[in-house]
């Protein structure tokens, strides 16, 4: 009995996870539409400019399509590029490798999950939607915090919302916002780099994707950062 209490409290208090890029490949739709917008006023764009934008708020992105010469407001952009991205994933949700997987095994031992995004709300949730009932305890979109990724609002927010301490928390991140936010929260960060190459340092967990991953890996970074 007190083997299996020891195990229960070597989980992690929740997991609060990023979803563009770490949940879900959605990168290329945002990229596209990117894209897409620049080209229809006249300005050439490309992949590079748009992995300039991996992990950032809207708003901020917003803003430096308008400094590359998109003469649009901020608000407009954000809503035509929420528009392009929400209607590609009605037609399909391109889950990261062993996401799923990864995200069930969480659920089944009974860890809440928190979904920490700078997308917007009505994207989050048609994400959420696509995932198995009950995978998501609860959620922090772009447009309810005061400041977006890198600053540690969101994950605060994140743990906030179920009460928690955000050193109890796990976050999973792929980009150098979403990680540097979720450092700077003082949660247990892990990058999983995707399109963009994260910092090797020390104390920095990086893992290299989520296929094989485990519930047993989480207890021993909670165990490791509790000793």
């Amino acid at each position: 009995m007190l083997q299996d209490y020891a195990g229960i409290m070597m989980n992690p208090a929740a997991v609060l996870w990023d979803m563009d890029g770490t949940l879900v490949d959605t990168e290329p739709y945002w990229i596209r539409a990117e894209t897409e917008l620049m080209n229809a006023h006249g300005i050439d764009w490309s992949e590079e400019q748009g992995l300039e934008f991996v992990g950032n708020d809207l708003l901020t992105s917003a803003a430096m399509m308008q400094d590359a010469g998109l003469d649009l407001p901020g608000t407009v952009i954000v809503d035509t590029l929420l528009d392009k991205v929400v209607a590609k994933i009605e037609e399909a949700v391109p889950f990261r490798p062993g996401a799923l997987d990864f995200l069930d095994a969480i659920v089944t031992a009974g860890i809440p999950c928190v979904m920490v995004t700078m997308s917007y709300r009505r994207l989050a949730e048609a994400v959420i939607c696509a995932c198995p009932d009950g995978s998501f305890d609860g959620l922090i979109s772009g447009d309810e915090v005061t400041v977006g990724k890198p600053d540690p609002e969101p994950y605060l927010k994140g743990a906030a919302l179920l009460g928690l301490a955000p050193g109890a928390c796990v976050a999973l991140e792929d980009s150098k916002p979403g990680l540097a936010s979720a450092e700077a929260a003082g949660t247990i960060a892990i990058g999983i780099p995707h399109l963009v190459a994260l910092e090797e340092r020390p104390g920095r967990i990086l893992w290299s994707s989520l296929e094989g991953r485990s519930v047993a890996d989480l207890r021993e970074l909670t165990s490791r950062q509790s000793v």
